[in-house]
């Protein structure tokens, strides 16, 4: 899945000081442990003290390492930090087995800039294929890589319009969050569509009233504590839950109206192919658990619909329609 490119290991630890490789450990000739036949351990006191002290006098200072005068900066430094991706991707046709040429331009997402104006841009075709052979990913056919990017961008969007919605309900704070989802997912859609329209005709919608993506994160090798959860249940109830984990995990920094900064986690599923072969995904995109209101967030929008449901909340607002409509 997208930017999985992004996840780098860490790199080794090198020693501060690595041990000489000669076996001479004796103090050097200056230092008074040194035994020394020809010359007096002290100076007579007649004698002022030398002036300039010896290269080899103690205190003994090691040279330099080669560790120390040759550091190059480690491999996450070079990544950006909005993305953590390489910060030098480039855009042209790197390896010697390419055999076909891939598309070298980006296309751009409905995603606004957390740090400026517009919108983020989602890697080119040719890009992408360097980042994937720059990871280790050598078997992958160039072929192939198009549809890659396709889905790619296809889901992210899907993962940010979950987000907006998110956002929607909870942007400006828990009350106005309970009064959509005490209306369940159904009613909340439904209250979304109206809500739609009256700022298209009223024309109050402005850049400023979204969201914006901030930076992202992918973690595909960081199981979040849900997808284990599921994976547990899969094992004790096989036949209830389907043993599929996620196969990538994103986290996603998002820029609320009010300036606050909430992390979003977002796993991502494969389902059963369609009929016609083509592949099915399923996303779960929700805030973190970083602090109490997130947790109230969450217990708000899963609370609400199953209260909706289990209270015939539908049957009751098809009612209420009804009687409205016999008396006009």
């Amino acid at each position: 899945m997208g930017f999985f490119w992004a996840d780098a290991a860490p790199s080794r630890p090198i020693a501060p000081h690595p041990l000489p490789a000669q076996a001479n450990l004796e103090p050097p000739p200056g230092c008074p442990m040194h035994k020394s036949t020809t010359t007096a351990p002290h100076p007579p006191p007649s004698q002022p003290p030398p002036a300039n002290t010896p290269a080899s006098a103690c205190p003994y200072t090691p040279p330099p390492s080669t560790a120390e005068t040759t550091a190059t900066p480690s491999y996450i430094s070079k990544l950006k930090p909005l993305n953590y991706m390489p910060s030098s991707i480039a855009n042209t046709r790197e390896a010697s087995h390419q055999t076909i040429s891939l598309p070298l331009e980006r296309e751009t997402s409905t995603i606004p800039r957390g740090d400026g104006p517009g919108t983020w841009e989602y890697p080119s075709p040719q890009q992408m294929y360097n980042a994937m052979l720059r990871k280790g990913y050598t078997d992958t056919p160039a072929e192939h890589v198009e549809s890659m990017v396709a889905v790619h961008n296809f889901l992210n969007e899907g993962a940010w319009e979950e987000i907006r919605e998110w956002e929607r309900r909870f942007g400006k704070g828990l009350g106005r969050g309970w009064e959509i989802c005490k209306h369940g997912e159904e009613g909340a859609a439904r209250l979304a569509a109206l809500e739609s329209i009256r700022r298209e005709r009223s024309g109050a919608a402005t850049v400023d009233d979204e969201p914006k993506l901030l930076r992202f994160m992918g973690r595909p090798n960081d199981t979040t504590p849900k997808a284990r959860m599921l994976g547990f249940m899969a094992w004790l109830y096989p036949s209830e839950f389907p043993d599929n984990p996620p196969f990538d995990r994103h986290d996603w920094y998002v820029q609320r109206q009010q300036g606050k900064e909430v992390r979003y986690v977002i796993d991502y599923y494969s389902g059963p192919p369609e009929p016609t072969g083509e592949p099915v995904f399923y996303l779960d995109v929700r805030p973190a658990i970083d602090g109490p209101t997130a947790a109230v967030e969450r217990a708000m929008r899963w609370g609400g619909d199953v209260w909706w449901r289990a209270s015939g909340g539908s049957v009751r607002e098809e009612m209420a329609r009804r009687e409205r409509q016999g008396a006009r």
